[in-house]
């Protein structure tokens, strides 16, 4: 057993006797880490990768240190207003992928099932949901949520809302794709902003929203300017620091440490060679914990992730001049938003533009949206010749998967890859 491990099961064990003492150890735990990163970055990836690293600890830190200025926030609720507001956001998806990098989120799974939670629930909000059950969660500011993407969301934060007594904002998002759908959502984030200038008690000026749109749209033109020199570079990366830009795009959103991030991506991306091997675009979430998928993943020179959709479309472009409408837009035109066709296009799309050799499809335990389309997706991007893996497994209890098969699949993946770029070099 590992420091972590143990580290984990301490905490595991308080939280059930006591959830206080459990947040400030895993607290203390956390900002150890912390420090680590300040002075011992991890010099195996590139300046934005040890940038955000430091950036997301200290989110996770504030978030369970002052919740009295945090945000419970679902992936795609619109950072901007958030950062705005002056709160800390965290979502179950940040907060989970914590809990199981420090090896307790056993404990707070199988709380959610003496609650009564199905297994077949996302194992992110089955860990979060756990978490605030034993108390180790502290109440916060107050909670948004929209239907956007994740079902799971309908269950999770009306649950927590009655639990913690705490006010909550729903964004509602149309299925439709249209200007009546923009307009639509437009109207509910401005009552949001009214909303957290209730909560905050703190006034929020149209200039400081629109500052913080200004610096989506600075994030946007970074991520697009980096994105086009990555067919020719091909920075050292890792799942990890893969996850840690969706809080660039979507959870941090409007902030100056987003642009500073995607201003750092883009001269990492100028400042690194062509990969040697092979190259994919990810789509969905990355299985951080998963063993075999780190083997081929992390800090390779052989195998590059060039994109990930969920992160290219947390970092698209935004048209409209109103602030409220481009947020909307975000959110409306989103690719997990509506038809799985979207999500074709956009994955063709960052493929031509990278030319990437391959396609990884990460099917999460419980998604089952990605779980259903899985399939078509699949089958839709090889008829344009660009073969694609479907990967079963879990995000956040990497328990749920077994590592041999997830071994075998992903070699015999690398192995196709590497025949087809022969045959397609002679």
């Amino acid at each position: 057993m590992n420091v972590i491990e143990k580290f984990g099961n301490k905490v595991s064990s308080q939280a059930l006797k006591d959830p206080e003492k459990a947040r400030r150890l895993l607290l203390a735990g956390y900002r150890l880490q912390e420090k680590k990163l300040q002075f011992l970055p991890d010099r195996g990836l590139p300046s934005s990768g040890q940038y955000v690293a430091r950036v997301v600890m200290k989110n996770i830190i504030q978030s369970l240190s002052e919740p009295e200025n945090a945000a419970m926030v679902s992936i795609f609720v619109p950072g901007e207003l958030v950062m705005a507001a002056g709160l800390t956001p965290y979502s179950v998806e940040a907060m989970s992928c914590f809990m199981a990098g420090t090896k307790c989120e056993q404990t707070f799974l199988r709380k959610t099932e003496e609650e009564g939670f199905p297994e077949t629930m996302c194992s992110y909000h089955r860990v979060f949901l756990g978490a605030a059950l034993t108390g180790i969660l502290p109440k916060p500011n107050c909670m948004i949520y929209t239907n956007l993407a994740c079902d799971g969301n309908m269950m999770t934060f009306p649950y927590l809302k009655d639990k913690f007594e705490c006010p909550g904002f729903y964004i509602d998002v149309p299925y439709e794709k249209n200007r009546e759908s923009v307009l639509y959502v437009a109207d509910q984030l401005r009552k949001l902003k009214r909303f957290l200038e209730e909560t905050t008690d703190r006034r929020i000026s149209e200039e400081t929203v629109r500052s913080a749109v200004d610096n989506s749209r600075k994030a946007a033109a970074n991520y697009k300017k980096q994105l086009a020199l990555r067919c020719a570079h091909d920075p050292v990366t890792s799942l990890t620091n893969e996850l840690y830009a969706l809080f660039m795009c979507h959870l941090m959103a409007g902030s100056e440490t987003a642009v500073t991030y995607t201003e750092k991506l883009l001269r990492d991306v100028r400042m690194s060679p062509r990969g040697d091997g092979l190259s994919v675009i990810w789509m969905h979430i990355m299985p951080f914990l998963q063993e075999p998928v780190k083997d081929i993943f992390n800090y390779s020179k052989k195998m590059h992730i060039r994109a990930c959709d969920f992160i290219a479309d947390g970092f698209q472009e935004m048209h409209a001049e109103d602030p409220y409408e481009a947020m909307a837009e975000k959110m409306v035109y989103c690719i997990y938003n509506g038809s799985v066709k979207q999500r074709v296009e956009e994955a063709e799309r960052l493929a031509r533009i990278t030319e990437a050799d391959g396609a990884v499809l990460f099917a999460h335990w419980g998604c089952k949206g990605t779980i259903g389309a899985s399939s078509l997706i699949k089958q839709s991007l090889e008829k344009t010749g660009l073969p694609t893996m479907i990967l079963d497994g879990d995000g956040c209890n990497p328990a749920n998967t077994s590592d041999g098969q997830v071994s075998t699949r992903l070699q015999a993946f690398v192995e196709m890859l590497e025949k087809g770029k022969e045959e397609k070099h002679a």
